[in-house]
C-alpha cells in the first residue's frame, strides 16, 4: 500500500515539473519567435548580436520556420540526416503541426504575416513523460519481489515448524515405546496362549513404525531397490483390517506390475495409508477404493480412487498445503507430508488427477523406474 501511494505521488509530482517544464519551454519558444521577428524587420546598421545569441541558445525545444504556405524555410534540433529526406520533412511537419502546440506567426512590420513557427517537446520533456511510468514499474517489480520473498520465507517457516513438531513426535513416542515392548516381554511370560502379548506386540512394532517415518521427515531418507507392488500390498494389507467393512480397497495392477525401484518402503507405505485415509473420510460409511498401477515408457503411475464427496476444482493444489484441512479435527499434515515423501524424497509427482462433486476423486502418484 505504502508502495503504492508513493508511486501516486511520484507520478503527481512529475506532472507538475511536466506541466512547468512545458510552460518554461513554450516562453522560450515565444522568446525565439519574438527575436526572429525583431532580427527580420531589424534595421541592417543595428546591433544584432543579442538576437542572434536569443536563437542560439535554443538548444533543446524542436523547431521548425516555414512560410505562410507551410514550405520549411529552416529548423533546429531535428536531425540533420534524417530531414534531407522530402518525405521525413512532410512526415516531420505534419507531426509538430498536429502536436497540440499552438504555433507563432512572424509579421512583417506592416503586420502582414511572412512565417510561422512549429515546436515540439524537447527530449527531455519526452523522456520526463515515461519517467513515473518507470517508476510505478520498479515499485510493481519491488513489491512483486517482497510478496514472492515473504511467501517463501513464510513457507520455509511452516516447514521448519511442520519438521520440528515430527522430529519432537519422533522423539517423544521412543520412551513409552521401549518401556511398552519391555512390558510385552515380562506379559509373555505369563500369557497363557491367550494371544493378547502377541497382538500387543504387533501394535508397539506399528508404533515404532510410525516414530521411524516421523524421525525420517526433514532428513533425506535412505532408496533402497524393493519391489513397489509388494510395498503397496502391504500398506493396503494394513488398512484393510482397520477400515469398515462396508468400504472395499480393490487393487488393478497390470501384469507387468513388478518392479523394483529405488524406494523407501516406510515412507511410500505412508503416502498409500494417508492417500487412503482421506478417501475413506471423503466416502463415510459406504464405498470403494481403488489402487490402480501402470506402466507409461519409463514412468510408473499408480491412481488411487475413491466413490467419495469429492473436491473443488479451486482446491486441488491448496490440499497439499500444510495446515490445510476440511476436517472439524485434523492438522492438515497428511497430504502435505504426501507432497514432500513423492516429490523432494523419491523425485515423483502428486496431484489430484480428477474429481467430481458427489461422485469421487483420482490421486495420481508418478514415479521414475529409475528414480
Amino acid at each position: 500500500m505504502f508502495a503504492f501511494i508513493i508511486g501516486g505521488l511520484s507520478l503527481w509530482y512529475t506532472n507538475t515539473l511536466m506541466t512547468k517544464l512545458s510552460l518554461e519551454e513554450r516562453k522560450k519558444i515565444e522568446l525565439w519567435a519574438e527575436a526572429t521577428q525583431q532580427l527580420i524587420n531589424s534595421d541592417p546598421e543595428q546591433d544584432v548580436s543579442f538576437l542572434f545569441e536569443v536563437l542560439r541558445n535554443n538548444e533543446t525545444i524542436p523547431v521548425i520556420l516555414v512560410d505562410m504556405e507551410d514550405n520549411i524555410l529552416s529548423y533546429r534540433n531535428i536531425d540533420t540526416i534524417k530531414m534531407e529526406n522530402s518525405e521525413y520533412r512532410k512526415k516531420k511537419l505534419e507531426e509538430f503541426k498536429t502536436n497540440q502546440k499552438v504555433h507563432f506567426v512572424i509579421k512583417m512590420e506592416d503586420g502582414t504575416p511572412l512565417n510561422k513557427i512549429y515546436y515540439s517537446d524537447s527530449l527531455l520533456l519526452k523522456q520526463l513523460q515515461y519517467y513515473p511510468y518507470i517508476q510505478l514499474g520498479i515499485v510493481f517489480l519491488f513489491i512483486l519481489m517482497a510478496y514472492f520473498a515473504f511467501s517463501i520465507s513464510r513457507k520455509a517457516e511452516q516447514d521448519q515448524v511442520w519438521l520440528g513438531m515430527s522430529k519432537e513426535t519422533a522423539h517423544q513416542l521412543g520412551t513409552p515405546i521401549s518401556s511398552l515392548m519391555a512390558w510385552v516381554e515380562m506379559l509373555k511370560e505369563t500369557d497363557k496362549g491367550t494371544g493378547y502379548s502377541a497382538e500387543l506386540e504387533k501394535d508397539i512394532n506399528r508404533l515404532e513404525k510410525i516414530a521411524a517415518r516421523f524421525s525420517k521427515i526433514g532428513s533425506q531418507p535412505q532408496l533402497i531397490p524393493v519391489d513397489l507392488a509388494e510395498t503397496i500390498e502391504n500398506s493396503l494389507g494394513y488398512l484393510k483390517t482397520r477400515v469398515p467393512k462396508t468400504i472395499n480397497i480393490l487393487t488393478d495392477f497390470s501384469n507387468d506390475a513388478k518392479h523394483v525401484i529405488p524406494l523407501n518402503s516406510e515412507l511410500f507405505e505412508w503416502v498409500i495409508e494417508n492417500i487412503c485415509k482421506n478417501a475413506v473420510d471423503a466416502i463415510g460409511t459406504q464405498g470403494i477404493i481403488t489402487v490402480k498401477m501402470e506402466t507409461h515408457g519409463k514412468y510408473i503411475h499408480i491412481d488411487i480412487s475413491d466413490t467419495g464427496k469429492g473436491i473443488p476444482k479451486s482446491e486441488f493444489k491448496t490440499i497439499f498445503s500444510p495446515g490445510f484441512t476440511t476436517k472439524n479435527r485434523g492438522w492438515g499434515l497428511g497430504l502435505s507430508l504426501v507432497k514432500r515423501i513423492v516429490e523432494q524424497y523419491h523425485g515423483g509427482k502428486v496431484f489430484v488427477k480428477h474429481s467430481e462433486i458427489g461422485v469421487g476423486t483420482t490421486f495420481r502418484i508418478v514415479l521414475n523406474k529409475s528414480n
